[in-house]
């Protein structure tokens, strides 16, 4: 009996450490780039970060020349909250990366965001 009990915990505490130094493995791997993050380790990540930075700029500009109201720029501010979202979602699946189709349909969304922001400014 105290052999197996012996046994099971040295199991259990083997188990641990493997699955803790895994986890390091992975962090070593990956700097935890999210959403709003640059990480030159990260192009696809970044190439979304950077359109939805472009289209907040688009929204500010929008409101600062007066061409945005505050309840057409809180509807877009939705719509680029929910891309952000998306795109959290999407890093925390693929252990903190976007893959190809995921990057894809993040443009797609941004591609549609876009529009609506042109079109509320009135271009």
């Amino acid at each position: 009996m105290k052999r197996t009990l012996g046994h099971i915990a040295l199991t259990l505490a083997a188990g641990t450490l493997f699955v803790a130094g895994t986890a390091v493995a992975q962090n070593s791997n990956t700097s935890g780039a999210g959403a709003g993050v640059v990480d030159p380790g990260h192009p696809r990540v970044n190439q979304v970060n950077n359109r939805e930075q472009n289209q907040q700029n688009r929204i500010a500009n929008g409101m600062k020349s007066g061409k945005l109201n505050s309840q057409q720029a809180t509807h877009l501010e939705k719509g680029e909250t929910r891309l952000q979202n998306n795109q959290k979602k999407d890093m925390a699946a693929n252990n903190g990366h976007l893959t190809k189709q995921n990057q894809r349909q993040l443009n797609r969304e941004a591609n549609r965001m876009s529009g609506k922001i042109a079109t509320d400014k009135g271009k």
